[in-house]
C-alpha cells in the first residue's frame, strides 16, 4: 500500500457490460461511486461482446495454422479499446484516470500461448498511479511472457483471473466481478424460476459449481480468490449505480455463519461419454487407456467400470468435454491396438447433473435421496463420481431440466 493510505478496490467488468459505448458509460458510473467513497480502483476490462469471436473469426480466416504467439497478439487487441475508451470517459467526468495494456502493469506469464497462467504482478507502477490518485483501467484477460517479450492471453473467462490476481497483488479490500447477473443462483433460473440469490457462497464450493457448469466465473479465478483468500463479490452492472444490490459473496467456509446442506445445482451438457466393451480385464489396462489421454491433455472425468462375471474382461465407461471428444476417439482407436477392446460406443447426448454443499461433509444420505428421487421421476442414471462436497450423476440430456427441478425442490433451495 506504499504511497497510499486509502483502502483499494478492484472492479470487474464483462462483455455484457462494456458492450457499447452508452454501456462504458454507466460502467464509469459505478467506477465513480466507489472512487467518491473513498476507494483506490483498478478497473479491469473485457472486449466488447463478440469481439473477441470476430478477432479469433478473421485469425482462421487469414490462415487454418496460425502461430499461437501472433494469434494472442491479435485477440488480446479488443480489450485494449475497452480499456481506452473507459479511460476517456471517467476522464470526461473529471476523474484522474489512465489505461494499462497486460504487458504494461506488467502482468507476468508462462509462455502458454492461449492458456497461459499468471507467474507474477509487480505493483510497484499500479502503487505510483494509486498515489497520485489515478484509476487504473486495465485490460483483462492478457499478459506478457518476461522472457520473449511476447504478448499472452489467459483463455476464455480470463478477465475473471486478472482482476482477482490485481487484487491479490495491490493488496486490495476486496474484488467486485461485475456481470450481466446480480449474484450466484442456487441454479439456473431459467430453468428453476424459484432459484434464490444466495448472500454468500464459500470459496469450494464455488470452485465446483465453476468447474461443474455455471459460467459466472472462470474456475481459475475462484482457485486464485481461495489461495489468496482474495474476498469476491458478484455483482450485476446493470444495477443502478447510484443504488447496487449487494450480490453474492464468495468467502472462506468460516465467514458463512449457517450452512446448508445442499447449496446449489450445477449442469453441464457439454458432455461426451464412451464406452469401452469386452476389454481385457488385467493389470495396466486402465493406465494403457488413460495415460495417453492425460498426455494428450484431455481432461476425462468420471470413470466407471464394470467387471464381467468371470473375471476376464470389463466394460470402461468416462466421459470427456464434447469439445476434445473427437480427439479422446483418435486417442482410444490409437490405444485399442494394444488393449484388447471388443467394441467402442459412443454418446454425445448426455448431461452432467451435480449436487454441491459444504454441509454434505456431515450430512449421511444425501447421494441415497439423490438417486432415489432421480429414479421416482424415471431418470436413468448412467455413471456417478461422488467427492466430500459434491455428488455428480451423468443423464441422458433429455432429462436435464427435469432433474435439476426435481434435485432443487427436494434440497429445499425452492424456499427463499
Amino acid at each position: 500500500m506504499s504511497g497510499s493510505s486509502r483502502p483499494r478496490l478492484v472492479m470487474k467488468f464483462g462483455g455484457t457490460s462494456v458492450a457499447t459505448v452508452e454501456r462504458i458509460k454507466n460502467v464509469a458510473l459505478h467506477v465513480k461511486r466507489e472512487v467518491d467513497a473513498g476507494y483506490d480502483v483498478a478497473v479491469i476490462v473485457s472486449a466488447m461482446t463478440g469481439k473477441t469471436n470476430e478477432l479469433v473469426g478473421w485469425c482462421n480466416e487469414a490462415t487454418s495454422l496460425y502461430d499461437q504467439r501472433e494469434y494472442d497478439t491479435i485477440v488480446a487487441s479488443g480489450e485494449q479499446v475497452t480499456s481506452g475508451l473507459l479511460a476517456l470517459v471517467l476522464t470526461s467526468m473529471g476523474i484522474k484516470a489512465r489505461s494499462w495494456q497486460g504487458w504494461q502493469v506488467p502482468i507476468e506469464t508462462s509462455n502458454a500461448h492461449g492458456s497461459a497462467r499468471i507467474s507474477g504482478i509487480p505493483s510497484k507502477n499500479l502503487d505510483e498511479g494509486f498515489a497520485a490518485r489515478e484509476v487504473a483501467v486495465i485490460s483483462g484477460f492478457q499478459g506478457i511472457e518476461p522472457v520473449s517479450q511476447r504478448i499472452t492471453t489467459l483463455g476464455r473467462g480470463g478477465s475473471d483471473t486478472s482482476a482477482v490476481a490485481i487484487a491479490g497483488a495491490v493488496g486490495a479490500e476486496r474484488c467486485d466481478i461485475y456481470t450481466d447477473v446480480d449474484g450466484v443462483y442456487t441454479t439456473d433460473p431459467r430453468i428453476v424460476p424459484r432459484a434464490q440469490r444466495m448472500d454468500r457462497i464459500a470459496f469450494e464450493e464455488m470452485l465446483e459449481m465453476a468447474s461443474l457448469g455455471a459460467k459466472v466465473l472462470q474456475v481459475r479465478s475462484v482457485e486464485l480468490a481461495m489461495v489468496h483468500k482474495v474476498k469476491t463479490y458478484v455483482r450485476s452492472s446493470f444495477d443502478d449505480p447510484a443504488n447496487p444490490n449487494p450480490g453474492t459473496l464468495i468467502c472462506d467456509e468460516e465467514d458463512i455463519m449457517e450452512q446448508q446442506v445442499v447449496t446449489g445445482i450445477a449442469y453441464s451438457k457439454d458432455e461426451a461419454q464412451i464406452t469401452l466393451r469386452d476389454v481385457a480385464d488385467r493389470p495396466g489396462v486402465a493406465a494403457a487407456i488413460f495415460v495417453p489421454l492425460a498426455d494428450a491433455n484431455i481432461n476425462v472425468d468420471m470413470i466407471v467400470q464394470n467387471i464381467s462375471a468371470d473375471g476376464a474382461s470389463t466394460d470402461m465407461t468416462f466421459t470427456v468435454p464434447q469439445a476434445e471428444f473427437q480427439r479422446a476417439k483418435d486417442v482410444i482407436d490409437k490405444a485399442r491396438l494394444t488393449v484388447k477392446c471388443d467394441n467402442v460406443e459412443t454418446n454425445m447426448d448426455v448431461a452432467k447433473v451435480s449436487v454441491i454443499g459444504i454441509g454434505m461433509r456431515s450430512h449421511a444420505g444425501v447421494a441415497a435421496t439423490c438417486f432415489q428421487a432421480l429414479a421416482g421421476r424415471g431418470i436413468n442414471i448412467r455413471a456417478i463420481t461422488t467427492s466430500e462436497i459434491k455428488i455428480s450423476v451423468l443423464i441422458d440430456a433429455v432429462y436435464t431440466e427435469l432433474a435439476v427441478r426435481t434435485l432443487h425442490t427436494l434440497y429445499g433451495l425452492d424456499k427463499a
